[in-house]
């Protein structure tokens, strides 16, 4: 069995999107296809681990939502690891940039999409940007989802993300909480 390069499983509050608040295993995979300027997350650092391995460590919390993360998880996760997440009972997200198709099953998908980076997702639940100022409204038109919400980059611009979602109303606010609380 193959296995997967995770920087760190861990239990938390999801910080940012619909599921703010929400008590959550993260799975945080390694390495990324692309190299956006604002990224958080250290992309060569990891261990290897089966999915047996993954979901072993997973079930050490109690939380019923597991978020997959990264780096890019869609470049290392399975049908078999979302099989075996389910049989758990566990309720499946997953933050990805979208350049890379999904095993089907994934419960909420969250698609942060990066310019010049071809979306190729067929479900999405919720796009989320991170804002700079660039134009969002062509990724509002070309994605279908059930919510658009931006997010300031790293705090800096929060002003200027709360007028931008004031003067276009189909976009809501994301905050990273994890951040302002002080949590990982």
């Amino acid at each position: 069995m193959k296995k997967k390069k995770i920087n760190e499983i861990f239990y938390s509050l999801q910080g940012e999107g619909v599921h703010t608040g929400t008590p959550a295993v993260f799975v945080r995979f390694s390495g990324c296809n692309l190299r956006c300027p604002f990224c958080d997350t250290q992309h060569e650092e990891g261990a290897w681990m089966t999915n047996e391995e993954i979901t072993t460590e997973v079930k050490r919390y109690s939380p019923r939502f597991v978020i997959l993360t990264g780096g890019e998880p869609s470049l290392q996760i399975d049908g078999d690891l979302i099989q075996r997440l389910h049989d758990d009972g566990h309720y499946i997200c997953i933050e990805t940039n979208g350049t890379h198709p999904l095993p089907p099953g994934i419960d909420w998908v969250t698609c942060s999409p990066k310019e010049n980076a071809p979306v190729v997702l067929e479900k999405i639940d919720e796009v989320k940007l991170v804002y700079t100022g660039q134009d969002v409204e062509s990724f509002y038109r070309q994605l279908k989802a059930g919510c658009y919400s931006l997010q300031p980059c790293s705090g800096q611009n929060i002003a200027e993300t709360v007028a931008y979602v004031l003067a276009h109303p189909w976009w809501r606010l994301s905050l990273q909480t994890h951040k302002l609380i002080d949590i990982r």
